[in-house]
């Protein structure tokens, strides 16, 4: 029988170039030029995030689903959609 999640998902800093995830034990540099759907986004639009299953984050109010291997090796996920302008 599965039990409640406990592992956390954090935005733990912002800047002009990226923003930094902690999640669980490991930190991930997320890099506007490899995920243009945040370059424009609130602090808050940000720092709603999800982590429903191990590869999956979720950013509810920018209806943005991620692999978390894509946050690891952006160049082995080449962009496919582009955000709206």
């Amino acid at each position: 029988m599965p039990g409640i999640g406990t592992s956390a998902v954090e935005v733990t800093n912002i800047s002009g170039h990226c923003f930094w995830l902690l999640l669980g034990d490991e930190e991930i540099a997320v890099a506007f030029a490899d995920f243009p759907w945040f370059r424009n986004a609130t602090v808050d639009q940000i720092t709603t995030v999800q982590w429903p299953s191990a590869d999956h984050l979720y950013w509810p109010l920018l209806d943005v689903d991620l692999s978390v291997q894509s946050l690891r090796n952006p160049a082995a996920f080449p962009l496919v959609s582009r955000p709206s302008a």
